[in-house]
């Protein structure tokens, strides 16, 4: 068994205070952090996801810029590549990790299986070189690209664990919505002081 961490978007614009700030995100980059460094050995590699926006268009339709966004198919501008929002947030350790992968470069995307390195390498080639065969799941946000991600990667035949204290939500109902289609889809979940 080779297990992988997929950390999901834990950026500036997606926790308090950015442009779609989701409560609980800076506690969610915190979270992980101690969970790596507490568990140095638990992940063989370590996968973070970023949005990374194209500046000066609309992204496929992804940001609203001529009308209010919908908050369905259309988002106020956030995490534009090489803007403060678009980094890290800074409770976040990012040493340890293996795989930095960008998404939504000029088009939506949600899945971390949408994006690549900055070399072009795609997840599924990744976890296939590697021979990855279990992820756990962490980020932001639960409703939207953990639960893309966490039903992409069951779908490439991973067995995957959320740890659902790592995680945070834009609301409630939509992140009961999303645990109870991760759930059905096969992942299982967890706290993250059951990993070892």
């Amino acid at each position: 068994m080779t297990r992988a961490l997929f950390i999901i978007d834990v950026q500036n614009d997606f926790t308090e205070g950015g442009a779609l700030g989701v409560d609980g995100g800076a506690a969610v980059a915190a979270g992980v952090s101690a969970l790596l460094a507490e568990h140095p050995l638990a992940y063989k590699y370590v996968f973070a996801s970023r949005d990374w926006h194209d500046i000066g268009n609309d992204n496929g339709g992804h940001f609203a810029r001529d009308s209010a966004p919908d908050f369905v198919s259309t988002w106020p501008v956030h995490c534009v590549a090489g803007t403060a929002g678009a980094e890290y947030h800074p409770a976040l350790t990012t040493d340890v990790v293996t795989f930095h992968i960008r998404k939504g470069q000029g088009k939506p995307a949600f899945s971390i299986f949408e994006g690549t390195t900055e070399a072009g390498q795609t997840v599924t080639a990744l976890l296939s070189e590697h021979g990855v065969t279990d992820v756990d799941i962490v980020g932001l946000a639960t409703d939207y690209c953990v639960r893309a991600s966490t039903l992409d990667a069951l779908e490439h035949g991973q067995r995957v664990r959320v740890l659902t204290d790592l995680v945070a939500g834009v609301a409630a109902e939509s992140t009961a919505t999303a645990l109870a289609e991760m759930a059905h889809a096969g992942a299982m979940f967890a706290a993250s002081d059951t990993v070892g």
